[in-house]
C-alpha cells in the first residue's frame, strides 16, 4: 500500500509540472490518440518562453541547428536546448536557430533563413534537420507544406492574406540550404528526422517503434547527389527507444508523439552527438571526451 501511494504521489507531482510546462494547445493535442494524427504535422507548441539565444564568440567556428520544434520549442524542450554542454564551448559556439512550427519551406520564406545566413562565416557548420511538417498543407491556414519529393516540379497557391506563391518540393528547398551555406564557406550537415513515439508489432511479433516518418530515402539522396554528410540520429534514437520500451518511452513524450519532455530532448541531444562520432564527423573533434 505504501509503495502505490509513493507511486500515486510521484506521479500527481510529474503531472502538475506538465501542467505548468504545457498550453492549452498542448492539451487538445494530446487528447486524440496517436493514431488519428500520426500522418498530420504536429501542433506548433507556443514559444513564450524560449531561451534566448547566446551571443557568439566571432573568433570561434559555430556550429548552427537549423530545425523545427523538435529542436526547439518552450525552453528545454527542443533538442538543440541540450546541445551545447556535448561540445567544448572555449574552441565552438553552439547556436540553436531552429523554430517551431517551420517547415523547409516556411523557415526560408517567413525570413528565417536569412537572418541565419547573415550570421554564417567561412569555416562553420549547419546542422539541418527539416521535415516534420513538410507534409502539412500547400496552402490554407497552416500553409507550410512542400511537394513530395527531389524534382524541380512546382505548384502555384493562393494564400489566406490574397497573395500567391510558388510552393517547391522538398528537395529543392534543401539544395538551396546546402547552395546558400557552401556560398558562405561552410560545411552543410543533413540530419534524419528525430522519432515520433509511434509502435507497431514487427514479423516478430514485438513492438517497434517508426524508425522513418517518410524522408529517409530523400535525405540519403541528397547526400549522395550533392555530397553532403548525412547523419543519421534517428536510427541511434531509435535503437535507444525500443530498448527502453514502449512504456517508458512513453514519458518522453507527455504532450504528443512528436514533442518531447526536457528528458526527452537530452536523449535526443546525446543521439545527435552519438551519430555525429558515429559518421566521424569533423564536428566530433569538437565534442567533449566521453
Amino acid at each position: 500500500m505504501l509503495r502505490i501511494k509513493s507511486l500515486q504521489f510521484s506521479r500527481n507531482c510529474y503531472s502538475a509540472i506538465l501542467l505548468l510546462a504545457a498550453t492549452t494547445v498542448f492539451a487538445q493535442a494530446s487528447s486524440q490518440p496517436p493514431s488519428q494524427t500520426s500522418t498530420q504535422p504536429p501542433v506548433t507548441p507556443p514559444q513564450t518562453s524560449v531561451a534566448q539565444a547566446v551571443p557568439l564568440n566571432p573568433a570561434l567556428p559555430t556550429v548552427f541547428i537549423v530545425g523545427d520544434s523538435t529542436a526547439r520549442n518552450q525552453a528545454d524542450l527542443g533538442w538543440g536546448d541540450h546541445f551545447a554542454h556535448y561540445f567544448d564551448t572555449t574552441r565552438i559556439n553552439v547556436a540553436n536557430r531552429a523554430r517551431a512550427g517551420r517547415s523547409s519551406r516556411t523557415f526560408i520564406n517567413e525570413g528565417s533563413w536569412d537572418r541565419v545566413l547573415s550570421e554564417i562565416k567561412p569555416g562553420d557548420y549547419v546542422l539541418l534537420q527539416m521535415g516534420h511538417n513538410d507534409g502539412g498543407s500547400l496552402d490554407g491556414p497552416k500553409a507550410r507544406g512542400s511537394l513530395k519529393g527531389l524534382g524541380e516540379e512546382t505548384r502555384d497557391v493562393t494564400l489566406p492574406d490574397g497573395h500567391s506563391e510558388t510552393v517547391h518540393t522538398y528537395g529543392w528547398y534543401m539544395r538551396k540550404y546546402i547552395a546558400d551555406i557552401r556560398a558562405k564557406k561552410a560545411t552543410p550537415i543533413l540530419l534524419s528526422l528525430t522519432i515520433r513515439n509511434i509502435w507497431k508489432n514487427g514479423p516478430d511479433g514485438k513492438p517497434h517503434i517508426e524508425r522513418d516518418m517518410g524522408y529517409d530515402a530523400e535525405l540519403r539522396q541528397l547526400a549522395t547527389t550533392q555530397h553532403v554528410a548525412f547523419v543519421d540520429m534517428a536510427t541511434v534514437e531509435a535503437n535507444r527507444l525500443e530498448a527502453t520500451g514502449p512504456e517508458k518511452t512513453a514519458l518522453l513524450f507527455p504532450i504528443d508523439h512528436t514533442h518531447t519532455s526536457a528528458e526527452g530532448a537530452e536523449l535526443n541531444a546525446q543521439s545527435v552527438a552519438i551519430a555525429l562520432r558515429n559518421a566521424h564527423s569533423p564536428l566530433a573533434a569538437y565534442l567533449k571526451a566521453q
